[in-house]
């Protein structure tokens, strides 16, 4: 009688389905270990980041409207033409002894009767440059002493509706009879007077530089 041999015990096959499943988890797990294979505090943020539900909330938003400045209008053609007389209040100058009503238009016929807003520039207390020309010798003559300020006198404004703008002064200058710059509006309150310059001549410009105080 021959004895029989044991026989080996058979491999137990895994269903196909199970196979696969495997497969797809060992995959997924060496991906998500590349992610953070540089650095261990990125790689888990960016894990985060894929893993998080996304905001429903919208940003709201930065962006800031910019400031509308006024625009002059540009110089009269004709000096002499007719301009309606407008009155805006009264300007003063209380170191030199000023006070006079503030008109409208910068035409030799408004400029006659008194100290006057150059059109389109700021009004006085608006973002921008108030702009106000003046004789220096003849009619009202009220900026015949503009050359006597000194840095922090006041220039004073009271309009029709009761409010009062002062303005200090940051300096003067002499320019050429065709230096437009400075009528040129700014992000700031300033404000500019104008003349001209020396007395009794028009071959310059003697302008002096306001802030709102």
């Amino acid at each position: 009688m021959t004895d029989a041999s044991p026989e080996a015990p058979r491999r137990r096959r895994l269903p196909l389905a199970v196979l696969v499943a495997l497969l797809v988890a060992t995959t997924c797990g060496l991906v998500g270990w590349s992610l953070g294979a540089d650095d261990g505090e990125r790689g888990t943020a960016e894990v985060s980041t894929v893993t998080t539900a996304p905001s429903t909330t919208a940003a709201a938003p930065t962006t800031t409207a910019p400031v509308q400045l006024p625009t002059p209008e540009g110089s009269p053609l004709d000096a002499r033409a007719p301009t309606p007389e407008v009155v805006h209040g009264t300007v003063a100058l209380p170191t030199i002894g000023v006070e006079q009503p503030l008109g409208e238009g910068v035409t030799l016929t408004a400029i006659d009767r008194g100290p006057s807003h150059w059109p389109g520039t700021a009004m006085p207390g608006q973002v921008g440059n108030v702009v106000v020309a003046g004789h220096r010798v003849t009619h009202t003559r009220p900026f015949y002493d503009l050359d006597r300020l000194a840095v922090g006198d006041p220039l004073v404004f009271t309009m029709n509706d009761g409010t009062t703008w002062t303005y200090v002064l940051t300096g003067t200058e002499v320019v050429g009879p065709d230096a437009m710059h400075i009528v040129d509006q700014t992000p700031e309150h300033t404000a500019t007077l104008f003349a001209c310059h020396p007395k009794g001549s028009a071959a310059q410009r003697i302008v002096a530089h306001f802030r709102l105080a």
